[in-house]
């Protein structure tokens, strides 16, 4: 065990503290289910959003898994069922992973939402694609309304 004396002490709690004043603390962080992203508010008032599914070891989480996110001191985020944790300055910095999966992305990877893109469009096509709009024949005025209708007659 490496011995530390009480001056060694009183100055890393200084440099800690001097630290801490240059940052944003934390103060609560919630997974949106909604949007499916993880949310981190900070004291200051500010708050900061990112995709949960982006970040390696989240991609094919449950939604029950990434709402048990919860605040790992003042820098960290941690998922106890899913062992990842992340710190928050890395997020925020964009690093979503190892190097291998920063990489993997730069080249053109993406994580799981995004991959199954093409089969969604493939299966949107089978069904008929997508239902279009009837569009008004009569010409759009900006002021003020006109009193007849567009559609069938």
């Amino acid at each position: 065990m490496i011995d530390v004396t009480d001056s060694e002490l009183v100055a890393a709690k200084q440099r800690w503290v001097a630290e801490r004043a240059e940052r944003p603390i934390p103060a609560s962080v919630r997974f949106d289910g909604l949007s499916e992203r993880v949310i981190v508010d900070f004291k200051n008032g500010a708050s900061f959003l990112f995709p949960a599914r982006a970040l390696e070891g989240l991609q094919e989480a449950t939604t029950a898994q990434l709402s048990e996110v919860e605040l790992l001191g003042e820098t960290g985020l941690h998922w106890e069922s899913l062992d990842v944790d992340y710190t928050i300055a890395g997020i925020m910095s964009g690093i979503f992973g190892s190097k291998a999966y920063m990489e993997a992305q730069r080249r053109g990877g993406s994580p799981a939402p995004l991959r199954k893109l093409p089969q969604a469009v493939q299966t949107a096509q089978k069904a008929g694609g997508r239902k279009r709009l009837e569009r008004c024949s009569r010409p759009r005025r900006l002021a003020p309304p006109l009193p007849e209708t567009c559609g069938p007659d």
